[in-house]
């Protein structure tokens, strides 16, 4: 099928934009309530149960996902424990608008590992977008003050979700380069399932690391309830049904523009649920980091 945009493309790539900065509004609302590598255990057990139904087979005896089960283990340390991780962990001491914006400088840091790792390489213009997008992540990391740069005071938050978009980076390289059997790369709810799986048991090692070093406690109520079965259901699994939908519908190119409309998102709901106004260097940062990206996708 070759590539095209048509309305239903852009519904489905609308949708996780709008799930992936509910996620990151919910974890700063809950973030009080329950640790973050809890947090993280706890949404991807849910992901877990509601995707056994449907690929469950993949871990009978003498299923190909055995073959390669080393790569799905990379995968899921890479795609679910630690960037998921490391995003509710930003999110105890960042706002979700300066998360998904840092978030956004993902095309960037897939250059940077791209060239230094998998020997890709990239032109002028992706040189030039890739500048105006570190821009862009500059400015939301010194509040829109330039010349607080050299004596900046970073909010760990951010720095947390850099080292996030760069764990992502390399889980996005590795996409690129399939090595797993067409039994499992070529439906959807395993593929997912089988790093899932792998990705669970990283996030218990993390959880139980967090509970060791500290007095961690978590408050159940119905909120948390709720709050767990969203970030269980959409931003985990439905949002990753439609961004695979949609890709194959509208390719990939025209699809990374859609992931950056999460910081727009993020900001909308920062300010209906948390009352966090979104701050003119926001919307300055945002420009400069889909620019950069427009930039570096042109030929």
């Amino acid at each position: 099928m070759k590539p095209r945009i048509t309305p239903s493309a852009v519904l489905l790539l609308t949708v996780p934009p709008v799930l992936w900065a509910g996620n990151a509004v919910v974890g700063r609302l809950v973030h009080e309530w329950v640790p973050p590598m809890t947090l993280n255990l706890l949404r991807w057990l849910i992901a877990l149960v509601i995707l056994l139904p449907l690929a469950g087979s993949i871990f009978r005896p003498g299923s190909s996902l055995w073959t390669c089960w080393r790569r799905f283990a990379v995968l899921g340390l890479l795609g679910v424990g630690l960037y998921n991780s490391l995003q509710y962990l930003a999110l105890q001491s960042s706002t979700p608008i300066n998360v998904t914006l840092v978030a956004a400088s993902l095309p960037v840091w897939m250059m940077l590992v791209g060239r230094l790792f998998f020997r890709a390489k990239f032109g002028g213009r992706q040189l030039i977008g890739a500048l105006l997008s570190i821009a862009g992540v500059l400015l939301v990391l010194s509040r829109g003050e330039w010349r607080q740069l050299a004596a900046m005071h970073l909010v760990p938050g951010d720095l947390l979700m850099v080292a996030a978009t760069i764990s992502f980076s390399f889980y996005s390289w590795m996409l690129t380069h399939p090595r797993e059997p067409a039994e499992i790369r070529g439906d959807w709810a395993a593929f997912l399932l089988a790093q899932i799986a792998f990705g669970v048991i990283w996030s218990g090692a993390f959880t139980a690391g967090e509970w060791a070093i500290g007095d961690r406690h978590i408050v159940w109520s119905w909120s948390l309830a709720a709050a767990l079965l969203y970030i269980g259901l959409g931003p985990a699994v439905i949002a990753y049904r439609c961004w695979g939908a949609g890709v194959q519908r509208a390719g990939p190119t025209i699809a990374g523009f859609f992931s950056n409309l999460t910081p727009l998102f993020a900001a909308m709901m920062s300010s209906l649920f948390l009352g966090e106004v979104p701050h003119f260097y926001h919307a300055a940062a945002f420009a400069l980091i889909v620019g950069g990206i427009v930039i570096s996708s042109r030929h």
